[in-house]
């Protein structure tokens, strides 16, 4: 089966509703409801998708750290 994604949520004849935790070109992960989880060649997995994967946030970009200069004085070295 192909296009399955992360949070997919599908049924399957057997094992019945889960979500899709992991999916790699030749191995998928499903944690079903009532069956727990179960791991499947990918090429050879049946089922119905039944629920979209939820859509991922856009990270924020990275702030550069400001530098602070301290500046110190003479009373403050002594």
């Amino acid at each position: 089966m192909e296009g399955l994604l992360e949070g997919h949520k599908i049924k399957h004849e057997l094992y019945g509703e889960g979500v899709v935790t992991e999916s790699e070109e030749d191995r998928t992960t499903v944690d079903f409801n009532d069956h727990g989880v179960k791991k499947f060649v990918t090429s050879l997995m049946t089922c119905e998708i039944i629920g979209e994967a939820p859509k991922r946030k856009a990270r924020g970009r990275r702030r550069k750290a400001r530098k602070v200069e301290v500046e110190q004085t003479a009373d403050a070295a002594a």
